[in-house]
């Protein structure tokens, strides 16, 4: 009786003193892997940054807004209700940013963040939606594409993606006062910017030039083998531009051109643009 007695009081001590060990190893294991869904505490920008940050702004095109995201919801106490449309929004307020911390992670909708794209989080914006975002500082402009929830923090607008606030000069800063157009396109192809007018009629009117002008003037924006990369690019830029494009082969490279416009000035208007965004080998051409 004593040996089974002594034999069940040894046991016990070996299972405390295994259970003491397994809650310290525990211990050490949540002190050495990151607590929560991100692995930085604090955000920041990238250790290293690509040499090269593709600086082209988001494409706008008519994407259906997913329902799930439509749904109101809370955080930190606080409610919010998505808009069901973004049409004709228009706002000024404190433009944001996030980077490292939450690179690589699922957006609200669904994506993986990506801070080298032209992304940007709304509490209220429907999913996904295009904006332009103005730096009211500098004038500086970049076209975005909101697939994200955000900031949930006092008197801020909108938060952006590190490529998005490396465009708009405000990396430095952190923040910087923005005017934020939402660019709408229903499924007609018409499009909207903020509170204006629709801009496809517009421009048709003043910028596009008839089948048989004389100067059969365009603007030049790219040159590549692959053809489907050529029409990629073109029918992007005709969404956002609402301008015509053309990618005749010449020496086995699609040319990629908008046009035929108007006359000078609107072709120095749209070349500045492109340049603006990211373009820099844009030219104006003059075609027989």
């Amino acid at each position: 009786m004593l040996t089974l007695r002594h034999s069940l009081n040894k046991l016990k001590t070996i299972g405390q003193f295994a259970g003491v060990v397994a809650f310290a190893l525990l211990v050490t294991a949540c002190a050495q892997t990151p607590s929560g869904r991100y692995a930085q505490k604090h955000d920041s920008p990238p250790k290293t940054p690509p040499q090269e940050v593709k600086m082209h702004d988001a494409v706008p095109a008519h994407e259906p807004y997913a329902n799930a995201n439509l749904r109101p919801y809370t955080v930190r106490g606080i409610n919010y209700r998505p808009l069901e449309s973004g049409k004709g929004y228009s706002a000024e307020g404190i433009a944001s940013w996030y980077g490292q911390k939450f690179h690589g992670h699922l957006t609200s909708n669904g994506e993986v963040y990506d801070m080298y794209t032209m992304s940007a989080a709304h509490t209220t914006l429907p999913l996904p939606s295009f904006a332009r975002i103005t730096n009211l500082a500098n004038g500086n402009q970049v076209v975005v594409r909101i697939n994200d929830r955000g900031p949930f923090h006092a008197n801020r607008l909108i938060d952006l993606s590190y490529a998005a606030a490396l465009k708009l000069g405000m990396l430095s800063t952190g923040t910087a006062k923005v005017k934020l157009d939402v660019i709408h396109i229903d499924e007609t192809g018409q499009m909207t910017v903020g509170n204006g007018p629709t801009i496809s009629d517009k421009i048709q009117a003043t910028s596009i030039g008839p089948s048989n002008s004389i100067k059969n003037l365009y603007i030049q924006v790219a040159a590549l083998q692959d053809k489907t990369k050529i029409d990629q690019l073109g029918n992007g830029l005709t969404t956002l531009y609402q301008v015509p494009y053309h990618s005749p082969l010449e020496n086995g490279v699609y040319r990629l051109r908008l046009g035929p416009l108007a006359d000078e000035q609107v072709a120095s208007q749209l070349l500045g643009e492109l340049k603006k965004n990211g373009y820099q080998g844009a030219y104006k051409i003059y075609l027989p």
